[in-house]
């Protein structure tokens, strides 16, 4: 059975791709250019005094990582209700018996 991509197919895989990789690899790699904290949680002193914090929101990264998720979640219930194309049918022709 073959796969044809459709333009859907294409849409769905490069957006939630492209959010994906925004949230864990283009933000993790501005993450460790801005340099120290590379945690979630910003740093504190023993006073309880924020030092440092990381330059991305976690939520800003976390929200993307779920949009393509969302995005991909979507396009499998669309692949679950959209009708399927036939394949070309054979046709069938009556032979008769000697």
């Amino acid at each position: 059975m073959q796969q044809h991509t459709t333009v859907i197919d294409k849409a769905a895989m490069a957006l939630s791709g492209g959010l994906m990789l925004l949230g864990v690899v283009v933000l993790g790699i501005v993450e460790i250019l801005a340099g120290k904290p590379y945690s979630a949680a910003p740093l504190t002193n023993d006073a309880g005094e924020i030092i440092a914090t990381p330059m991305v929101d976690p939520t800003l990264r976390t929200g993307l990582v779920l949009a393509g998720l969302l995005v991909l979640a979507l396009y499998g219930v669309y692949r679950l209700v959209a009708p399927m194309k036939t394949e070309t049918a054979t046709t069938q022709q009556e032979i008769t018996a000697d």
